[in-house]
């Protein structure tokens, strides 16, 4: 069991998300005027319908879809098992000729055997009829659960029409800040939760993302064996939909898990005594499950091939280079994703910085594979061109055997080659793609600024923002690797993971236990780093890594207009953006009257610390307008209005020509003239008591349902201005802790070995976690210019043989290691790591 000991620390439940005076209260409603929505017992699954539902446009959308479902999986097993012995190839292939007495041509029934024949090979082979019955049980359950869901959608149906007035037609108008307003309102008619008399906007999202915060968390701790030291591989992430599930499964909702129900801890995994006992009975579970994914995996194993090569043959034929082509890993979603944030909402900002991320791993193509590529293509195609030209002078060509095959074979290896050979136009701006991907994505490693360059970056980049070709391989291969993971990897973590859920799991009032990580609260989770700093009493194993209390508190801020934080969280809400008001406004006064070219150019190749970090971005640079930040056109569209000093540079960040002000947090700027068409909707943005929900309320549905996305897109440019100006804030209050630390060191250090100790000084310095790498010498001159480099705990599980790596021991929540004043050197300690990864789900997108 010596594994198994740790050091966190008890996190005492000191949230309330009631109103003062509200923290024990049980409402009374008087028998007689209870509605049918009164007093919903499990609410996170009431909340999270009611997303599903919206989010599939509807209950006839909804249906259709999982009846589809129903008839694609009966579709899989029956093709499969006619085409595996219902048919004669050989005179499919005309290898066998075929006796006509009408005519000589031959008919595709002709190559289907008769149906007793069929039969009888079907009933001769023991394991189709094994499929055919695992296929039938799983079917069954599917039907079984298809049919409860319809049951309970359709209340969910009655809940839209009859307690928040939507229709079905309408609700694909509405978005969900307006369908969340109103459960909000009618809370106080309805009584839905008997436990506090309003609802908050945390509380609906507490409800529906309960487990997802956790797993974000978790993740961020560097607490799930998803990443992997492989030979010849080096660090690689897996992490698929099948480990999710087995992950989800052990955690929240199997059997024996954590959770006696979806808003409840069990009592005995609160209390730290028995952890050494609840430790193995978790490790004993995963065992056990694992065994169960091992038995299963070749069942499991055929349905992936068969969904796969049913899903991607026709796609891929009709468009080959869609293997070539890149998608969010489940793992950069998981890793992207902030406390508190839907899944409409995370894919909405992942497909903003979608052409950004694509331009950059672009800009990394190999000399040599285009070199390649070229001439390989030029051979390929004098072939395609000759069998083309022969097949229009005579049809008969393509009765030639394999002629056909030769042609389509031609044609996919052109696409590919053309995959490797970049625009000529192109031009290589690695950093500049990389912070404008971050103004979307929010979170990057410390230690890719200034290293947009290298190839590591690259590397490490590509976990994130994958191939489509990879995805659906690990996907195929996930069934065989994930019971090794449980197993051999999962295990081992046993007591980790029961001391994370005791450490990190508080009641709310009316909410149930939640990950304390999702209460984005400052105080509690919040890291000096990243502006915080005097206002986090956390330990470093409380402290959330990135800045993920910090931006999640943000960007929930800012998406949800309406919602009272807590007094710490509102301080550092308001004092963070007075500061950006103030570098926007000083900035844009600051470069009136300079040169605007010059500017944008300084603004973008200058390594020094920049004047204003504000002032450059609003200042317009036209070298990034072809960045594409925005969804269709550049978030750094500038624009010839001069409205107002601070307002206009910000609103030339947008998207969207027009002229609405952001909203919240320039409450002081100049609105246009009274009759101007926009001043409603600025009122609204600029925290006049009015948001996206109010301000389409009153309109048609075309009508609310642009305004809902004029208001969302300057939403969303608030954030990305705010993320870019705290990781900026970071950057530089790391260069100054870098400065001060080393002239602390020469002034202390009078022996010949000064300047080697402020080379391990600086290789000291903790490093992002979530994105370890090693610094070999060759590296160090590079390490320098990182602003702030955070050394690894250590967490890889290495599965390649030989000396394993030499690193500092790891800490028990991992992430982060300071090197004590006190001592001077520390030699690393050998040990073995484990790290982890995450996940994707396209929905839609308001």
């Amino acid at each position: 069991m010596a594994h198994f000991d740790t050091e966190y620390q008890r996190l005492e439940a000191s949230y309330s998300d009631s109103p003062p005076g509200e923290e024990n209260l049980l409402v009374h409603v008087p028998e007689g005027s209870k509605s049918q929505w009164h007093h919903i017992e499990n609410l996170d699954l009431f909340f999270q319908r009611v997303y599903n539902l919206h989010q599939k446009n509807g209950f006839t959308c909804m249906l259709l879809g999982e009846i589809f479902e129903l008839v694609q999986l009966v579709f899989v097993v029956t093709f499969t098992v006619f085409l595996a012995n219902c048919v004669d190839y050989d005179i499919l292939f005309a290898n066998k000729l075929v006796n006509h007495t009408d005519s000589s041509k031959v008919t595709l029934p002709d190559a289907f055997l008769p149906v007793d024949v069929c039969s009888a090979r079907i009933h001769d082979n023991v394991f189709v009829i094994f499929i055919l019955v695992i296929s039938g049980v799983f079917w069954l359950h599917r039907l079984v659960k298809f049919i409860y869901n319809v049951c309970c959608y359709w209340e969910i149906r009655s809940f839209y029409i009859n307690a928040l007035k939507m229709s079905m037609a309408e609700l694909p108008y509405f978005t969900w800040q307006e369908v969340q307003a109103r459960i909000i309102e009618i809370q106080k008619e309805h009584q839905i939760c008997i436990h506090k008399k309003e609802l908050t906007e945390l509380d609906i999202y507490h409800r529906i993302l309960r487990f997802k915060n956790y797993m974000v968390a978790m993740v961020n701790k560097s607490l799930l064996p998803i990443r992997f030291r492989l030979p010849f591989l080096g660090d690689s992430v897996f992490y698929t939909r099948g480990l999710k599930y087995n992950f989800e499964l052990i955690f929240f909702w199997g059997p024996g898990s954590l959770f006696e129900n979806e808003w409840s801890l069990k009592s005995e995994y609160k209390r730290g005594g028995n952890r050494l006992e609840l430790a193995d009975r978790l490790s004993s579970r995963i065992l056990w499950i694992g065994i169960a994914n091992l038995l299963l995996c070749p069942v499991i194993l055929i349905w992936q091939i068969l969904y796969a090569f049913f899903s991607y043959t026709e796609v891929i034929k009709r468009e080959p280079g869609i293997l070539g082509a890149r998608c969010w890993s489940l793992y950069g979603r998981c890793y992207l994703r902030h406390f508190n944030e839907l899944d409409h909402e995370l894919m909405s900002r992942l497909s903003k910085g979608y052409k950004a991320s694509s331009k950059y791993m672009n800009c990394f193509m190999s000399p040599l594979l285009t070199v390649v590529a070229k001439n390989v293509a030029f051979f390929a195609g004098s072939i395609l061109a000759v069998l083309i030209a022969l097949t229009i002078y005579d049809e008969d060509v393509l009765a030639v055997e394999h002629v056909l095959s030769s042609i389509t074979l031609l044609g996919v290896c052109i696409t590919v080659c053309r995959s490797f050979i970049p625009d000529k136009h192109m031009v290589f701006c690695p950093e500049q793609l990389l912070k404008v991907i971050l103004a979307h994505i929010h979170y990057m490693p410390d230690h890719w600024q200034g290293n947009a360059h290298r190839y590591e970056t690259r590397d490490e980049f590509a976990q994130l923002f994958q191939y489509k070709a990879v995805f659906i391989l690990e996907e195929l291969l996930s069934p065989v690797i994930t019971p090794f993971i449980l197993i051999f990897c999962l295990r081992r973590k046993s007591l980790e993971i029961i001391d994370f859920f005791r450490n990190f799991t508080v009641e709310v009032v009316g909410v149930g236990d939640t990950c304390s990580f999702a209460q984005m609260d400052v105080r509690q989770h919040g890291h000096p780093a990243w502006m915080s700093a005097g206002k986090t009493e956390a330990s470093i194993y409380q402290q959330a890594e990135d800045g993920k209390t910090e931006l999640s508190l943000m960007h929930f801020a800012i998406t949800n207009p309406q919602w009272q934080p807590p007094r710490e969280s509102t301080h550092f809400i308001s004092q963070l953006k007075e500061k950006v008001h103030r570098e926007a406004t000083g900035g844009q006064q600051g470069t009136a009257a300079e040169n605007h070219a010059f500017t944008s150019t300084h603004s973008l190749q200058s390594e020094s610390e920049p004047r204003s970090l504000i002032a450059n971005l609003l200042a317009g640079p036209p070298s990034l307008a072809s960045l594409h930040l925005g969804r269709d056109s550049s978030i750094i569209n500038h624009l010839s209005i001069g409205v107002s000093e601070g307002t206009s540079a910000l609103r030339s960040l947008s998207p969207l020509s027009t002229s609405l002000h952001l909203r919240g947090s320039f409450p002081s700027a100049r609105l246009p003239r009274p009759d101007h068409p926009a001043v409603a909707a600025g009122r609204a943005m600029a925290g006049s008591g009015t948001d996206a929900r109010t301000v389409s309320s009153g309109s048609s549905a075309w009508e609310g349902q642009l305004t809902s996305l004029v208001l969302s897109e300057y939403a969303s440019t608030e954030m990305s201005i705010h993320a870019l100006y705290m990781h900026e804030m970071h950057k530089q209050q790391s260069r100054g802790e870098l400065s001060r630390h080393t002239w602390h060191r020469q002034e202390s250090d009078e022996s010949s070995e000064s300047v080697h100790d402020d080379v391990e000084a600086i290789r000291n310095l903790p490093r992002s976690s979530t994105f370890p790498f090693a610094t070999t010498p060759s590296q160090e001159g590079a390490g320098l210019q990182s602003s702030s480099q955070r050394r690894y705990g250590g967490t890889t599980e290495s599965l390649c043989g030989g000396p394993r790596v030499q690193r500092t021991a790891r800490m028990p929540m991992g992430g982060w290691s300071e090197e004590p004043h006190t001592g001077r050197h520390h030699d690393p300690v050998p040990e073995e790591g484990s790290e982890d990864e995450l996940p994707p789900h396209i929905h839609k997108v308001t």
